[in-house]
Parts: structure tokens; sequence; C-alpha cells
């Protein structure tokens, strides 16, 4: 695809991205398939996907208490419990504010580890990553930003976020529907946004502006970005999901390429 050449102008030492469709098919990808990357928060997309896969197992309910005081599993993996970004203290009612935690995403972590009494990093590998062939990525540290892995595994991710085969495809869709609808947030990097939509661990695009992702891409888009230089989307309209890699912090640069590159992305599948 002539759109992924664009990241040949990135100011990184290494990069990798693929375009992945519907059907699971690669349709385009630029860089190394199998080197490393930290994937710093788009790790919580794989620990929410492990998660509802929990839920679906009968681990727990969406709606069982986890995290502060009044706050339910719903609510920690919507980003909706008040809890703080790293630390396990809670700055906003349950509820009336989207604030961004990674704190939020161990505590639904231990929960899951409580019910389970399996070693959640154990349940994603199990229930996740080894039915994926997700060889290459390891899952340590924190649930909300530890994990590292390659374009190769992240392209299987993309296709089963497109055509889930380990979920029903209904909680799939549940998870990337608004949750708690109208609260306001501070957006990681891109401030306040008003109101500022997540499903249950899925970012969601929605009319938020400035964003990450592309103008192109439907307000259906739906993923995460990470600190770390990566991201992962998902625009059921367009029927396609873009995955992109770097060893370079998010910053200025990641603002400016990353909604260009999405834009040509859809560019070259619509043109």
């Amino acid at each position: 695809m002539k759109s992924l050449q664009q990241i040949e102008e990135w100011p990184v030492d290494h990069a990798a991205a693929a375009v992945v469709s519907a059907a699971g098919e690669t349709l385009g990808s630029y860089g190394e398939a199998d080197r490393v990357f930290q994937l710093a928060s788009v790790t919580k997309l794989l620990t929410a996907y492990a998660a509802l896969i929990a839920v679906e197992e009968g681990v727990a309910e969406l709606d069982d208490p986890a995290g502060p005081e009044g706050s339910t599993i719903r609510h920690l993996l919507a980003h909706a419990s008040g809890l703080n970004l790293n630390e396990h203290t809670s700055i906003a009612p349950v509820g009336q504010r989207r604030v961004y935690s990674s704190a939020g995403f161990e505590q639904l972590a231990d929960t899951l580890t409580e019910r389970s009494g399996i070693p959640f990093a154990d349940y994603v590998k199990d229930g996740l990553l080894t039915p994926l062939g997700m060889t290459s990525t390891t899952f340590e540290g924190s649930p909300g930003h530890g994990a590292s892995s390659t374009m190769a595994d992240l392209i299987r991710f993309a296709a089963e976020l497109q055509r889930p085969a380990l979920l029903d495809p209904r909680t799939l869709a549940t998870a990337t529907e608004v949750a708690f609808p109208g609260l306001a947030g501070v957006l990681p990097g891109y401030g306040r946004q008003d109101p500022n939509d997540w499903g249950l661990g899925f970012e969601i695009r929605d009319g938020k502006q400035p964003h990450w992702t592309g103008t192109r891409n439907s307000a259906r888009t739906f993923g995460h970005f990470g600190q770390s230089g990566t991201f992962l989307w998902v625009d059921p309209d367009a029927e396609v999901a873009c995955v992109a890699l770097a060893d370079r912090d998010f910053g200025d640069w990641a603002i400016e390429a990353w909604p260009s590159l999405s834009d040509a992305v859809l560019d070259d599948l619509n043109p």
C-alpha cells in the first residue's frame, strides 16, 4: 500500500505497520514483522479482551463490584471508576468523570485473579495469546501498560477484533459501544474532550477533535494508542484495521504523523 510509505519519513529508528481487512487478510505492511516493540497502553486492549473472555467464561460479571466503593468491573474497563492515572487513589466520584487510569486496569486484573484463582498474566496467555498464536507477545508488569509485541502478533489480534473467534460477537459489540455516555475527561496527549467516549477497554473515536486517528476514520472507530509510539485502530465502517509500532515515545511527531497515515490508508482503500 502506497500509504505505508509515509512511515519512511517518520523520525524513528524502527517502525512497523500493517493494514488488516475484516476477513483477516493483510492488505499491506511495512517494516520487520517480528521485531519486538513495547506496547505501553495498547496493553489495555489485551487486558480488556482477556477480561471479556473471563466474563463469558463465568469468572465474573461486568457489574460485579471491583475497585473503589461503588465501582464495578464495567466502570474499571470504561475509565469511569474515578481512580487516578497510576495511583490507587480516587480523584472523582464513581461514574461522574472519564478519568483515564492504568491503576484501574491493575485493580481489574487483581479482581479477576482473585475470582479465577489464576494469575492474570497466565489467564491472558492461556485465554488470548496462545489461541491466537501470539507467541512473541510478552505480558509482564502492569496490565495497563506492560506488554510487548510484534507486528505479526498484532495482525492476528486485529483480525480477531474484526471477526471474533474467542468472544461472542455480541460481547465485542457491547465493548465497542459507548459505556456511561456523556462523561467528559482528558484524552492523554490531546486534552479535555467533552464527551470523552470510551467503551469497555476500547477508546471510541466519535467526534473527538483533535484525535490520533484520521479525519476519514468513522465515528465508530475503536482502539488505543500507547506512549511508546504504538497504535491499533479498527474502523468497522471501512471494514479495516491498522496497526503501527515505533521505537520513539509519543509526542508532536506522532500527533502529526498518525492521523496523516490513517487518512492515507483509508484513501488507498477508498480513493
